[in-house]
């Protein structure tokens, strides 16, 4: 039986086709080009590279349907999207950070993740749909970080929450990034907003949106905040 996914992706292809539609820019996820226990860490992840799930795998039979309808198809892959909140309610991307800064989480896992800003996503999308030559796949990632990493530059942009500062996991070696390229997007002109921006602008959006209380930050720690965002 068909996936509902691809079902659904080869309905948007033919009503593509049929609607004379010059390019489709479909959204996958990270999820579809890296999650492969067989690949070697020294492999660089690049847009060839596919998970090794075969719902996953599936998602091939949108590149199948697009050939034999004619339809241009281009892919953008994001990581974990973060930033300003489009809508009211907190969505999983969000509260991947969310939860470190109210007090629910003790403790953060030992693992890797990679992020981008949600303006670098949409801006992704619109220029692989304008440039004539893109193609393919396109990586939409700023940059790789451990969950280690991610609690401590929370904690220098907001040292007044409860963000946790001990691993769930001490007695296996700290998780190291994959490898991974963002150069084929990069090449059409992104330039990516710098993670340290993402996380600060995605906790900004939280207090502005009533998610997370706003609780006073000493004088240093301002000047820490702007030091940490201007690189000094």
């Amino acid at each position: 039986m068909m996936e509902p996914a691809v079902i659904g992706t080869r309905n948007v292809m033919m009503a593509a086709a049929a609607a004379k539609v010059r390019r489709v820019v479909f959204t996958s996820s990270i999820g579809a080009v890296y999650m492969d226990p067989n690949r070697s860490p020294d492999v660089v992840v690049d847009e060839s590279c596919w998970s090794d799930l075969e719902y996953c795998k599936n998602t091939k039979g949108a590149w199948d349907v697009a050939k034999k309808e004619g339809v241009d198809l281009v892919v953008v892959n994001p990581v974990v999207v973060l930033g300003p909140l489009l809508q009211p309610t907190v969505n999983a991307s969000i509260m991947h950070i969310l939860k470190y800064l109210i007090g629910t989480v003790k403790t953060y896992a030992n693992a890797v993740q990679g992020y981008v800003h949600v303006r670098d996503v949409a801006l992704a999308h619109i220029i692989v749909f304008e440039t004539p030559s893109a193609s393919g796949r396109y990586i939409c990632s700023e940059r790789m970080l451990h969950r280690g990493e991610v609690v401590e530059i929370l904690a220098k942009l907001f040292p007044e929450y409860p963000i946790p500062t001990k691993c769930s996991d001490e007695k296996n070696p700290r998780k190291q990034p994959y490898k991974f390229t963002n150069k084929k997007i990069k090449d059409l002109g992104i330039e990516f907003i710098p993670v340290k921006q993402c996380l600060y602008e995605t906790v900004k959006s939280l207090q502005e949106n009533g998610h997370l209380p706003i609780l006073k930050q000493a004088e240093d720690s301002v000047k820490l905040i702007k030091d940490s965002l201007l690189g000094a």
